[in-house]
C-alpha cells in the first residue's frame, strides 16, 4: 500500500497465492497492516477470509508469495518456529471461542502466559485485571460452561491478549452471538487492543463492525480491494 513502510507495518502479505486442490482460493494477495490499526477484512461465507488470517497467523504456509511479521519471513520458519512465533506474537479470537472446558475461565485465559513463561503471581495478576476490565471480575473459578456465549467470548478476548501480543487475528468473533451482545463484544475486543497497542484483524461477514475500523476489505474471488467503510455501512 503506498506510504506505508516496512517499519511501520505489523504484517506485509506480497502476491500471495493459496489453493486447495484445483481451488485457488486466494490469488496474487497483497496485504498489510500497521501497528494498532484495526482491519476489517469482509466477504461472503467461502470467500477466503479464513485462509487469508491463517497465513497471516502461521497456521499455514501459502503455495507463492511473502508473509512478513516486522521483517521476519514467516513461510521460511520451521514449523517449530512458527509455533514459537504465534505462542509470543499473536492473538487468536475464534467464533467458536475454542475454550478449554475443563479448566477454569482463569486458567484458561492464564494458558497464554503459562507457555510463554510468565511467572505465576504475574500472571494470576494480569489475569484478574483482564477479567475486571472485561466485565467478568468474579468469573475466574467458573468454568466456560457456566457461561453465556457473550461472556465465554468476553473470556476468549482476555485470552487472546494476555500475553500482550503485537497482532490479534479475530475470525467471525460474533457469528455466534445476538446483534446487543455481538456490539458490547466488538466493543471490548476493539478497546483491549487499542489499550495494548496491538493490531487487530477481523474477518466478518457482518457490517455492524465497519464503523469501528481504521481500513475496511473486501474479498472476493481470492483478491483484496479498499472500501470506503462509510459508504459500505450505509448500505
Amino acid at each position: 500500500m503506498e506510504g506505508e513502510t516496512a517499519l511501520e507495518d505489523r504484517v506485509r502479505l506480497e502476491k500471495v497465492r493459496k489453493a486447495y486442490g484445483e481451488t485457488v482460493v486466494l490469488d496474487n494477495v497483497n496485504f498489510s497492516a500497521k501497528r494498532g490499526e484495526f482491519v476489517v477484512i469482509i466477504g461472503r461465507s467461502g470467500s477466503g477470509k479464513s485462509t487469508l488470517l491463517r497465513l497471516v497467523g502461521g497456521l499455514e504456509t501459502p503455495d507463492a508469495g511473502t508473509i512478513e511479521h516486522g521483517g521476519r519471513r514467516l513461510e521460511r520458519m520451521t514449523e517449530a518456529e512458527r509455533a514459537a512465533f504465534r505462542r509470543r506474537e499473536i492473538g487468536f479470537v475464534f467464533q467458536f471461542f475454542n475454550l478449554i472446558p475443563t479448566l477454569t475461565v482463569a486458567e484458561n485465559v492464564m494458558l497464554p502466559l503459562a507457555l510463554n513463561g510468565i511467572a505465576r503471581t504475574a500472571a494470576a495478576a494480569r489475569v484478574n485485571a483482564l477479567l475486571a476490565e472485561l466485565g467478568l471480575d468474579g468469573a475466574g473459578p467458573r468454568f466456560p460452561e457456566e457461561l453465556s456465549g457473550g461472556e465465554q467470548q468476553r473470556v476468549a478476548i482476555a485470552r487472546a491478549v494476555a500475553h500482550r501480543p503485537g497482532l490479534v487475528l479475530a475470525d467471525e468473533p460474533t457469528g455466534n452471538l445476538d446483534l446487543e451482545t455481538a456490539e458490547l463484544v466488538l466493543g471490548l475486543l476493539d478497546e483491549a487492543c487499542r489499550t495494548c497497542g496491538a493490531t487487530l484483524v477481523m474477518a466478518t461477514h457482518s457490517r455492524e463492525v465497519i464503523g469501528r475500523a481504521d481500513r475496511v476489505l473486501t474479498i472476493r474471488h481470492g483478491r483484496l480491494t479498499r472500501t470506503d467503510a462509510a459508504e459500505d455501512a450505509g448500505r
